[in-house]
């Protein structure tokens, strides 16, 4: 049961890394001249699955106007996603 668990666990930690991958290269968009509408379904989906994660953590990691807070979330997740992958 354990076992099942664990790979839960390590699904659901993958996804939410795709997640912010996918919310860093919408946020880099603008910047090549592809504008993506906010209101999207997709995109209001990646935001608020997200959000939870990155807004506690910029309180902590914007450095002047960069804002490092999808990189720690991705090494946390991807420690912790690690750790899921080696225990169970």
């Amino acid at each position: 049961m354990s076992n099942l668990l664990g790979q839960i666990l390590f699904i659901i930690f993958t996804i939410l890394y795709g997640l912010i991958w996918a919310r860093v290269i919408i946020s880099w968009l603008p910047w090549l001249n592809i504008h993506i509408d906010p209101d999207n379904f997709i995109v209001r989906i990646i935001y608020e699955a997200t959000d939870p994660i990155l807004v506690p953590l910029r309180r902590f990691t914007t450095i002047g106007m960069i804002d490092w807070s999808p990189l720690v979330a991705l090494l946390i997740i991807g420690l912790i996603r690690n750790a899921f992958r080696g225990f169970f």
